[in-house]
């Protein structure tokens, strides 16, 4: 039997270090009335038989404010990168051009800029439950080591409650984080 090992704090919050990272890439997929390459990174193109990037098959560009433009590099994926950026609930209707797919980005309405809103919650309560699994991760560890002999039961206990603390301190970034990002969504 392996030997129980006293847990390292900071190997989980570096985890909801990087929850929060993953977020704010999430946020920056949401559009806020004008156009930006990174408002397609979120999209996935079926292709080659597996989901990728729609990154990895084509390029990205901003010609202007409202206008995206995506240059496929294989003749027989323009149709797939189309219904993947149609079915990713942006709001998005590209228009095919040969290899190319021209996306205007449509002004935000009153009702589109709640929807974001709501996406944008989404996707933060998603990291926020990404948080708490790695505080019950970090807690099972904790138990693990106690049972194990690895640390005794007060500073099993010490060690829960710094694992709480920067718990609470990712989940309140997480919370500012959308708080702007709502703001910037329903500003016009």
């Amino acid at each position: 039997m392996a030997t129980a090992e006293k847990p390292v704090i900071s190997k989980y919050k570096d985890r909801m270090d990087k929850a929060v990272g993953a977020l704010k890439d999430e946020f920056a997929s949401l559009r806020t009335g004008r156009a930006s390459a990174n408002l397609l990174d979120q999209v996935h193109v079926e292709a080659y038989g597996s989901s990728m990037p729609l990154s990895q098959v084509g390029s990205v560009s901003v010609p202007d404010a409202r206008m995206l433009m995506v240059s496929v590099w294989d003749k027989g994926l323009v149709v797939s990168a189309e219904k993947a950026i149609r079915n990713a609930g942006l709001g998005l209707n590209p228009m095919v051009d040969g290899q190319n797919l021209r996306i205007p980005v449509p002004p935000l309405t009153e009702e589109r800029r709640k929807d974001l809103a709501k996406v944008a919650g989404k996707y933060a309560e998603q990291q926020r439950v990404a948080v708490r699994n790695i505080r019950r991760d970090a807690n099972d560890d904790l138990k693990a080591a106690e049972k194990g002999g690895a640390i005794n039961q007060d500073e099993h206990k010490r060690l829960e409650t710094e694992v709480q603390k920067i718990t609470d301190e990712a989940i309140k970034r997480i919370d500012e984080a959308l708080k702007t990002k709502e703001q910037e969504i329903m500003h016009v």
